[in-house]
C-alpha cells in the first residue's frame, strides 16, 4: 500500500500531467476526471508517467476507464463505495472515501480515505474531526485508513499515533 495518495482536482490541479511528473516513487495518484472529454488520453499519459516514475495510478469513480487504460485500481467516492465488490479486478487497489466512522466500515475495499481531519480550504471539506476522533475511527474499522483534509507537513506529525496507513491530499502534502 502506498503511504501517500495524491488526488487531482480540476480547480486545484488543472495540469495533472505536470503534477504526475513531480511525484516521487511509491505514492498513488488518484486521477479524478469528472467527465472530462479527454479523460482517456490524460489517463493513458498519467499511466505512462506512473510506470516510468514507479508510482500507482488509480482512477476516481470510473472503473471502466481504469480497466480500459490498465490502471492500478480505482477510488470510489462515498456514494459509490457500496460498488467495491462489483468493480474489483485481480491486482487492483480499491480505495473509497469516507466522511464518518460508519462510512469507514465499508466492505470490499483495500483502504478508506477518511476526511476531514484538519481544517481545509477545500469546497467539499466538512467539519474537522481532529486526530483523536481519527484514531478512534481507525480502531473501530477493519479497513486501513488514509487521513485527508488539511494534512500538511506541519499537521502530519499529529497523526503519528493514530494508526493510519498514510495520508492523502490534493496536490501534495508538501505544498
Amino acid at each position: 500500500m502506498p503511504t501517500r495518495l495524491v488526488f487531482t482536482d480540476p480547480d486545484r490541479t488543472p495540469d495533472p500531467i505536470a503534477l504526475a511528473k513531480r511525484l516521487p516513487p511509491k505514492v498513488a495518484l488518484v486521477y479524478r476526471a469528472f467527465g472530462a472529454g479527454d479523460a482517456e488520453a490524460v489517463g493513458r499519459r498519467l499511466l505512462e508517467i506512473a510506470r516510468r516514475r514507479n508510482f500507482s495510478l488509480l482512477i476516481g469513480a470510473d472503473s471502466r476507464l481504469a480497466a480500459r487504460i490498465g490502471a492500478d485500481g480505482v477510488h470510489l467516492p462515498q456514494r459509490l463505495a457500496h460498488l467495491a465488490a462489483r468493480v474489483r479486478r485481480p491486482g487492483w487497489l480499491i480505495t473509497a472515501a469516507a466522511h464518518s466512522g460508519r462510512a469507514a466500515r465499508v466492505r470490499y475495499v483495500d483502504a478508506v480515505v477518511l476526511s476531514t481531519v484538519f481544517a481545509s480550504a477545500s469546497r467539499s471539506a466538512g467539519k474537522p474531526m481532529g486526530p483523536l476522533r481519527l484514531a478512534q475511527i481507525v480502531r473501530e474499522t477493519h479497513n486501513p485508513v488514509y487521513a485527508l483534509g488539511g494534512v500538511r507537513e506541519a499537521t502530519a506529525a499529529q497523526l503519528l499515533r493514530t494508526g493510519i496507513v498514510g495520508v492523502a491530499g490534493v496536490e501534495d502534502i508538501r505544498t
